[in-house]
C-alpha cells in the first residue's frame, strides 16, 4: 500500500494497486486535487452534519448511506416517494429483517439489533423494529422488477401461486386479478402485465404481518391499478403496508400516508417524516421541502390547464380510416383520424386492445387487410420492449444511432441532460438499469430525423421525477421543431402533461379493440375515464390531476355532469 501526501502532509490518500481510497479525513487541498481527475472519476458530496447521527447503514468507505427509516403503520397504507438509486430497496431489506443495520459503522461485520434499536426514539417504528429482532414479524416482499420472474422461476401458474397459498385465498384471489384464466400457463410465456398480477397475487397470497409492495401499477392499465388500489387498501384494514409507487395518481388515491426520499443516486439516501399524501406529493413536485429546509429539484414540476394548450396545429402528417387487422383471434379496428404538425397525440386504452398493433401499422412493422393510411412520413419508433443486445458505452450507442447531434445546442440541454443520459455516457450498455436503458431509447428516438415520434410505454421504469422530465423533453421537441408524436402510457400524470388530443382505444383485451379519435384532450379524457368510472378533479395548489374517491359528492357531481376530467381546481 502506498500513501499520497499533498500540501499538507498528512495521510490523505491510499493506493492499492490499481485503485486509490481518499479517506473522508482529507485535508481541503487535497480534495480539491481529487476532484480534477479526468471523467469524473471523483465525486465530492457535502451532507449536512446533522444528518450523521440519523444514519441507518452504510455500505462501505465513502459508499452508499442511507438516513432514518420509513414507519409501516397500522390501518394505513404508507407510501414511498422518490427517485430510483435512493436506497429504497434497502429500508425493505432493513425493515424485513434481511439487512441489519450498522448506524454507519460500515466494518462491523455482525451489528446488534439491540444498539440499533437503543438509538431510535420511542415510537412505531422503534416498537416495530423491536418485534423484527424478536423473530415476530412475518414480511410478504412483491419484487420490483417482475419482468426478470421467468429466469428464476420455471413451471405454470397455478404451481407456483399453490405453493404459496398460506391464506387459503387461491380461488378468489386469482378471480379477482383476473388470472383464472392464465393459471395453465407457462410463467415464461407471461406478458409484463400478467407477470405483475401473478407477482402481487402471490405475495397476497404469503401469511404476514406486513406487505412491502415495490411498484405494483408497472405495467398494468388503468383499469388494473385502480383494481390493484381497492385490493391494497382492503389488506391494510388487518395487515401494515408500505407501497413503492412512481404512478402519483395511483398513489395519491392509494396512500394515507407517504415518506419522501431524496439524495444522490448511488452515494446517499434520506427519508423524511411522513406527510399525509396530498402535501408530499406537492412538496415532491415543488422540489422543495420546507420542514427539512432542502431543495430536491433545481425548478418545480407545473401542470397546464386546458386553456394553457397551444392551440394552433400545421398541416396533415398522417391521416388513417377504417383499418382492420387480424392478428389470430385478435381483431383491431379504427374509425377515421389524423395527427397534425406540431400535435403531441396521447393513445390510452386497455391492455391487449391493440395499441401498441396499431403503431406497428403505422410505423410500417406491420401490414394491415382493409382501409387505408394516407401520406408516407418519415418514422421513429420507441418500442414497447427495449431488447438492445450491443457490447459497448452508451457514448458509443449515442453515436451510432442519431450521429453528433446530442453533444451540443438545443436537443443536448431539452433531451439529453434532462433525462440524465450525459451522467450515463461511459457506462456498459449492457449495464444500465431498466429506468437508465428507457431514457437512452428515448433520447434516441427523439433523436433520429423524421415526421412523426411513436412512443410506446416510455414511462415504464422511469421513477416518477424521471417521468415528468421526459413527458416535458418529449413536448418541447415537438414544440421546438414541428413535429407530431404517438404516445402510448397509462400514467394520467404523464399524459396531461404531453399531451394535446387523445386516441382513445376500447374493447376486449387479447379478443378485439377499437380506435377511437384523437380528440381533444377533455373530450378524450371524459370518453376514456367514463369506460373506467373514475373522475378527476385538479388540486388547488398544484394544478396537478387527483382521483376522486369513488362515490364522494365531487365523483358525483362530475360523474352527473359528465364531466370526468375537470380542468378547473
Amino acid at each position: 500500500m502506498k500513501k499520497w501526501s499533498g500540501t499538507c502532509g498528512g495521510e490523505c490518500i491510499q493506493v492499492h494497486g490499481d485503485k486509490c481510497k481518499i479517506l473522508e479525513s482529507a485535508c481541503p487541498p487535497c480534495i480539491v486535487r481529487a476532484k480534477h481527475c479526468p471523467d469524473d472519476a471523483v465525486v465530492i458530496i457535502n451532507l449536512p452534519a446533522e444528518l450523521e447521527t440519523d444514519m441507518i447503514h452504510r455500505f462501505s468507505l465513502n459508499g452508499f448511506r442511507l438516513f432514518k427509516l420509513p414507519t409501516p403503520s397500522k390501518d394505513s397504507v404508507v407510501g414511498i416517494l422518490g427517485p430510483n438509486g435512493m436506497g429504497k430497496s434497502t429500508a425493505i431489506n432493513a425493515l424485513s429483517g434481511r439487512l441489519v443495520p450498522n448506524l454507519g459503522d460500515w466494518e462491523n461485520d455482525s451489528p446488534d439489533w439491540a444498539d440499533i434499536i437503543e438509538t431510535l426514539p420511542r415510537g412505531e417504528l422503534r416498537d416495530f423494529l423491536l418485534s423484527v429482532k424478536k423473530d415476530e414479524v412475518k414480511i410478504a416482499v412483491k419484487p420490483q422488477n417482475v419482468d426478470k420472474l421467468p429466469k428464476r422461476i420455471d413451471g405454470t401458474v397455478r404451481n407456483l401461486l399453490s405453493k404459496v397459498d398460506e391464506r387459503k385465498i387461491f380461488d378468489d384471489v386469482t378471480k379477482e386479478l383476473g388470472l383464472n384464466q392464465l393459471l395453465d400457463r407457462e410463467i415464461q410465456q407471461l406478458s409484463g402485465g400478467e407477470l405483475q398480477r401473478m407477482a402481487i397475487c402471490a405475495t397476497l397470497m404469503r401469511e404476514a404481518d406486513v406487505y412491502f409492495f415495490d411498484e405494483p401499477s408497472s405495467y398494468l392499465d388503468i383499469y388494473q391499478r385502480m383494481k390493484i388500489v381497492k385490493i391494497i387498501q382492503k389488506l391494510s384494514e388487518t395487515k401494515r403496508v408500505i407501497v413503492i409507487e412512481h404512478d402519483l395518481a395511483v398513489l395519491d388515491v392509494l396512500a394515507d400516508l407517504v415518506h419522501i426520499v431524496y439524495g444522490k443516486k448511488g452515494a446517499f439516501g434520506v427519508f423524511t417524516p411522513a406527510r399525509t399524501t396530498r402535501q408530499a406529493i406537492n412538496a415532491y413536485l415543488d422540489g422543495f421541502l420546507t420542514e427539512q429546509n432542502v431543495r430536491i429539484r433545481s425548478k418545480p414540476i407545473k401542470f397546464l390547464t386546458h386553456r394553457d394548450r397551444s392551440t394552433g396545429v400545421g398541416s396533415k402528417i398522417v391521416s388513417w380510416s377504417n383499418i382492420k387487422k387480424t392478428l389470430g383471434e385478435f381483431t383491431l379496428e379504427t374509425q377515421e383520424g389524423s395527427v397534425h404538425r406540431g400535435e403531441v397525440v396521447g393513445v390510452v386504452g386497455p391492455n391487449g386492445t391493440g395499441k401498441s398493433t396499431m403503431m406497428k401499422i403505422l410505423a410500417g412493422l406491420i401490414e394491415y387487410e382493409d382501409g387505408w393510411v394516407d401520406q408516407n412520413p418519415k418514422i421513429s419508433y420507441k418500442p414497447q420492449h427495449i431488447d438492445v443486445d450491443i457490447d459497448c458505452s452508451v457514448q458509443l450507442w449515442l453515436d451510432s444511432e442519431i450521429g453528433a447531434r446530442w453533444r451540443s445546442g438545443e436537443f443536448n440541454v431539452n433531451v439529453i441532460k434532462a433525462l440524465g443520459v450525459d451522467k450515463l455516457l461511459p457506462k456498459r450498455v449492457k449495464k444500465l438499469s431498466g429506468g437508465e436503458r428507457q431514457a437512452v431509447s428515448i433520447a434516441i428516438c427523439l433523436g433520429r430525423e423524421a415526421d412523426l415520434y411513436l412512443l410506446d410505454e416510455p414511462s415504464a421504469h422511469l421513477d416518477a421525477s424521471a417521468r415528468m422530465e421526459a413527458a416535458k423533453a418529449i413536448r418541447r421537441t415537438m414544440e421546438s421543431n414541428g413535429k407530431s408524436a404517438f404516445v402510448i402510457d397509462h400514467d394520467v400524470y404523464f399524459i396531461d402533461i404531453l399531451s394535446d388530443s387523445l386516441l382513445v382505444f376500447d374493447g376486449v383485451g387479447g379478443t378485439h379493440g377499437i380506435a377511437k379519435g384523437p380528440f381533444p384532450l377533455r373530450e378524450g379524457m371524459n370518453q376514456f375515464l367514463e369506460n373506467v368510472n373514475i373522475t378527476f378533479r385538479r388540486d388547488h395548489d398544484s394544478k396537478r390531476p387527483r382521483i376522486n374517491k369513488p362515490d364522494s359528492r365531487k365523483d358525483r357531481e362530475q360523474q352527473s355532469s359528465g364531466d370526468y376530467y375537470s380542468f378547473d381546481s
